[in-house]
């Protein structure tokens, strides 16, 4: 009786470690997408002054 309550257990953290993968996924998604967008947002002058041009922001957003 107790292998199917370790069982159990075991398989209510694998769900909640999915869900937390799943959410940090998510939010890690959104960030970038954020990211993207405000550096798209800015002028190729402004991206120069700081150093990067259009081609760098797939690679920053993605946290590379």
């Amino acid at each position: 009786m107790s292998m199917i309550e370790a069982n159990r257990a075991n398989t209510a953290v694998g769900g909640a470690g999915i869900v937390a993968r799943i959410t940090s996924l998510v939010a890690g998604w959104r960030e970038a997408r954020v990211t993207r967008r405000e550096l798209n947002r800015l002028s190729d002058r402004e991206l120069d002054d700081i150093g990067l041009c259009r081609a760098d922001i797939e690679r920053i957003a993605r946290g590379f």
